[in-house]
């Protein structure tokens, strides 16, 4: 895993602004914010097991 210093950081930061401008930068995070927790919302749900999956099925 590559080390990540200050200095890049900074670096992908003032690329971000350029390409994408200050104005839009809050909506972009904000959407990123929200893309991060849905995602960790599903993983969470994804790692309880269904009650409906261990059912048996019913007898015909």
């Amino acid at each position: 895993m590559a080390n990540i210093g200050w200095s890049e950081i900074l670096l992908i930061a003032v690329v971000i602004v350029l390409l994408f401008g200050a104005r839009k930068l809050p909506g972009l995070m904000r959407a990123l914010g929200r893309s991060v927790s849905e995602f960790k919302k599903g993983r969470a749900e994804g790692a309880q097991p269904d009650d409906k999956s261990q059912e048996p099925p019913p007898a015909t």
